[in-house]
């Protein structure tokens, strides 16, 4: 396969042509970051994702046999979607557009679109990959639509955010939509090796094998933190001196004060919040708050945990707790930064002092369980749409406390998937008197 990098035709963006480290033709600048320089060329260069490239996959058979298609790559950061974009171009000899969403406006992509259709013309295709593309808005996403409907571009857009919340559906409709896992401290480890025997930070004995271990498990699945933590240890010593496990701790000490909101501190950060609020401690949750808004978290996606929390681990131990939650959504949306912190801090209070219970999550986890392994049975034919017969339907606000003891699961399925805890024990008694009034004591 030929180098991902080759800057023939339309290879646009800020990204540097990568060094061929067996001949060392095209060298980056010394100075090149080491992920930069160590940035896999071909598919049996990338490490991890085994999910996604496994043999007869879609994504691998995108690549080996140069037939890109339109795409969403949804992961971490470090997990290696600029990448894959540039497997998939350069397999199929297609030119690359690369453009990130923070800098580029709907010139830009209108520019990138007006190159794909020349060289369409003159039957090259084009892969355009826009890196973070949930910062842009909805008019710039949809101004994406028709180059991608009519084949102008193969779209390879990459996200660290929830794609169903930050991109178009239509958007999403006309893509397919892969998830990338953060490394696992293997891979990393394997990384590491990879770029001492290249000779990148001397000779590889000098860096000692704890040191590359802690970096490898503490770089949280990112493969660009690992390698320039790497770096930045090896040029904290002499180049006579051994890297030890303190300088690997330094480097990732020295990373680590800086909360990165595209890092792992971003997903560490949420968890302990997620953590400490379902654990009822509202002073550990407005902390974590702060920590978060402090470093310019985006607050949409502070406000996205607290709705799943509410339902995950509130439910119907307080209702009242999905209604604060989406109203601070609400808030915002409508009021922003700065004053939407003060919802947020309500909100966060309110969620942690709330009763808490799973029962919800747990019920539609034995539900969703039940009909994988079972199928979907049909209902009953009284309760089909397309049922005409008055008779058979027995209507329960006709009976008395709005009950009928009529069948309403479909035939064979006895299984019950709601059971209320402590919790919930109002609506554990008044399902329970549901069930008696319903003739179902023994089953659903």
């Amino acid at each position: 396969m030929e180098s991902l990098f080759d800057e023939a035709d339309g290879v646009v963006g800020s990204t540097a042509p990568s060094p061929d480290r067996a001949t060392g033709a095209d060298a980056l600048p010394p100075d090149a970051p080491l992920a930069t320089r160590m940035r896999p060329r071909t598919l049996d260069e990338l490490v991890g994702q085994a999910q996604l490239l496994a043999p007869g996959s879609a994504l691998r058979r995108a690549i080996e046999h140069g037939h890109p298609h339109s795409m969403i790559l949804h992961g971490p950061p470090g997990s290696g979607k600029t990448t894959l974009a540039r497997l998939v171009a350069s397999a199929s000899g297609a030119a690359l557009e690369e453009e990130s969403a923070v800098s580029a406006g709907r010139a830009e992509v209108r520019a990138v679109v007006e190159r794909a259709r020349e060289r369409l013309r003159a039957g090259r295709r084009t892969v355009f990959f826009l890196d973070e593309i949930h910062r842009f808005n909805r008019a710039q996403q949809d101004a994406l639509l028709p180059a991608v409907e009519e084949g102008i571009v193969t779209l390879i857009g990459a996200t660290t955010e929830n794609p169903y919340f930050e991109v178009n559906s239509a958007l999403i409709s006309r893509t397919r939509l892969y998830e990338l896992q953060p490394l696992a401290p293997a891979d990393i480890r394997r990384l590491l090796d990879r770029a001492l025997a290249a000779g990148h930070c001397g000779r590889p004995e000098r860096v000692d094998g704890d040191a590359l271990e802690f970096i490898a498990q503490r770089a949280g699945g990112d493969a660009r933190s690992a390698l320039n933590a790497l770096s930045l240890a090896c040029e904290a010593v002499g180049d006579d001196e051994r890297v030890t496990l303190a300088h690997a701790q330094d480097s990732l000490q020295r990373r680590a004060l800086v909360y990165d909101r595209e890092g792992d501190r971003h997903y560490d950060t949420i968890s302990a919040w997620i953590k400490a609020t379902r654990g009822s401690d509202p002073d550990a949750s407005l902390y974590y708050l702060a920590v978060m808004l402090e470093s310019g978290e985006d607050p949409r996606f502070i406000v996205r945990r607290m709705v799943v929390l509410a339902s995950e681990d509130i439910g119907n131990a307080d209702p009242r707790a999905l209604t604060v939650a989406t109203a601070a959504a609400d808030a915002v949306e409508h009021v922003g930064l700065p004053e939407c912190q003060y919802a947020l801090a309500q909100a966060a209070v309110y969620l942690s002092l709330a009763p808490k219970s799973d029962a919800a999550k747990r019920a539609i986890g034995a539900a969703r369980g039940y009909v994988r392994e079972w199928g979907a049975k049909p209902p009953p034919p009284h309760l089909r749409s397309s049922n005409r017969s008055d008779g058979n339907y027995d209507n329960p606000h006709r009976r008395p406390g709005h009950l009928s003891g009529q069948q309403l699961l479909p035939d064979l399925v006895r299984a019950r998937f709601y059971e209320p805890d402590d919790a919930e024990a109002a609506l554990r008694e008044r399902l329970a008197s549901i069930r008696r009034a319903r003739g179902l004591d023994g089953g659903s």
